[in-house]
């Protein structure tokens, strides 16, 4: 994956959340790869470390009841079994750092970028506070692929990161400026979700809508939190379902197992019954059909 991106976001909220299903669908609706006829994963979510430095209203860390800072923090060890695990699976996908918490706070976020990025693309999403000169070069100069900042305060963040961008000379394509600084009538300029019926902020779809509704989240990604715990997608922020451990099983154990196959069988049937995808409201056909393609020929 090559360090490409679009720097300058458009006015409309709605213009930007487009762009930005564009931007993943190469990644996320390639042709799946598979290991032992088992449709392979594109994307790998990790949330490196359980703390963030903001309370947006629209998440889930806005409540400590909820989704409290804990500070804990992703291993490398854990990092090494989870890439030692992929190469034996010739994975070649991408991963996502963000999850439940801020990955810049994470002091070896540059390590375990480059780490993963000897096996694919790696994209980390901040909230940009502690983007500088210096952060940024060293992020430019890692294996990553995408930088995505979130700009949540207002207009006046583009001209501050459109100046460090110039200042350090990197390449303006590589980091990506999203608004994210709306009320919520016009939804943040997010695609808001109820995080299985954590956040009901805003102007958002009654779950009602897609208790019938296929999901493909299962048949092409997983996020993995900061201990190796295993979930099915990133809604999940109350952590309700482990699907597994990968410090305690294989990764490809854990993809084609038991847990992650019984809900997979359920969504991509359109059958949300199963705790909590039963209080979800995302639309889980955005990205994924060609692994769901590949995965009903399976099950």
């Amino acid at each position: 994956m090559n360090k490409v991106g679009h720097n300058n976001p458009p006015p409309d909220p709605k213009e930007t959340i487009q762009n930005n299903i564009i931007r993943k669908k190469p990644i996320l609706d390639r042709d799946p790869e598979f290991f032992e006829n088992i449709p392979l994963p594109s994307w790998i979510e990790l949330s490196l470390i359980d703390v963030c430095n903001r309370t947006c209203d629209f998440c889930p860390k806005s409540d400590e009841k909820i989704a409290p800072n804990t500070n804990q923090k992703m291993s490398m060890n854990l990092i090494k079994k989870l890439t030692s695990d992929l190469r034996k699976i010739n994975f070649s996908g991408a991963f996502c750092l963000c999850g439940y918490g801020e990955p810049m706070l994470h002091k070896e976020l540059i390590n375990i970028t480059n780490e993963l990025g000897s096996l694919g693309g790696v994209e980390i999403i901040t909230n940009g506070d502690l983007i500088n000169h210096k952060t940024l070069i060293d992020i430019y100069n890692s294996k990553a692929t995408r930088l995505l900042i979130s700009l949540y305060d207002g207009p006046e963040q583009l001209e501050k990161f459109k100046k460090i961008i110039d200042e350090t000379k990197i390449d303006k394509n590589f980091v990506i400026l999203r608004d994210r600084w709306y009320s919520d009538k016009i939804d943040y300029g997010v695609k808001l979700t109820n995080r299985t019926g954590t956040i009901t902020i805003g102007n958002q779809p009654n779950v009602k809508n897609y208790k019938n509704t296929k999901c493909f989240y299962t048949s092409y990604q997983v996020l993995i939190d900061w201990n190796g715990d295993v979930f099915l997608c990133p809604q999940d922020w109350q952590r309700r379902v482990v699907m597994g451990n990968i410090m305690q099983q294989d990764f490809f154990e854990i993809w084609k197992g038991p847990m992650l196959s019984k809900y997979r069988r359920h969504l991509l049937k359109g059958d949300r019954t199963l705790n909590p995808c039963n209080s979800c409201n995302a639309d889980g056909m955005v990205y994924g059909e060609k692994h769901y393609k590949a995965w009903k020929n399976l099950i």
